[in-house]
């Protein structure tokens, strides 16, 4: 089944999101190795290596149905992250941006009896309620550090230990 019209125009609007959920990220990574916390900005890389992934497979299911992706206008990152705090609720909030789109290209998929798009849909579904869980809980951790120094080098440790997702994941 061809990818067109609506469908189409809502698609690209999801690969215009994913590719803007990367810099997002890519921006909380900065900031968070100007103040010297290089496991958490390591993290937050690693994050917006999964969002271009995420992006390539929208592009990928686009392109399989003779459909032709495009980026719409990625407005700049109006916010820096002075604390991980301020970091990780950025993220948490941009996530929750995200899966708000998805349900929402979902219910279009559904309206135009595109049942091609349900499955890959469903898994992004899924996806984003792991990764608004896993934020979420990071957000829970920060809080209880607060400002403890050894707590957040701690968890900076922890994080800086996440690697880059090199390959997409099946859906």
């Amino acid at each position: 089944m061809e990818l067109t019209g609506e469908l189409e125009t809502a698609f690209n609007k999801q690969v215009t999101l994913e590719m803007q959920a990367s810099i997002v990220y890519r921006q909380l990574a900065i900031d968070m190795d100007v103040i010297d916390l290089p496991g958490i900005a390591q993290w937050l890389r690693a994050q917006s290596e999964e969002e271009i992934i995420h992006c390539e497979k929208f592009v990928k299911h686009m392109t399989d149905r003779d459909a032709h992706p495009t980026f719409e206008a990625i407005p700049a990152v109006s916010s820096r992250a002075n604390t991980v705090l301020e970091a990780f609720e950025a993220a948490l909030a941009h996530e929750k941006k995200v899966s708000e789109a998805i349900r929402e290209l979902y219910r279009t998929a559904q309206s135009a009896a595109d049942v091609d798009s349900l499955p890959m849909l469903y898994w992004f579904i899924s996806e984003q309620v792991e990764e608004e869980s896993t934020i979420s809980e990071i957000v829970g951790r920060v809080k209880l550090i607060s400002d403890d120094g050894p707590g957040l080098l701690r968890l900076d440790a922890e994080l800086g230990q996440r690697v880059a997702q090199v390959q997409p994941a099946e859906a």
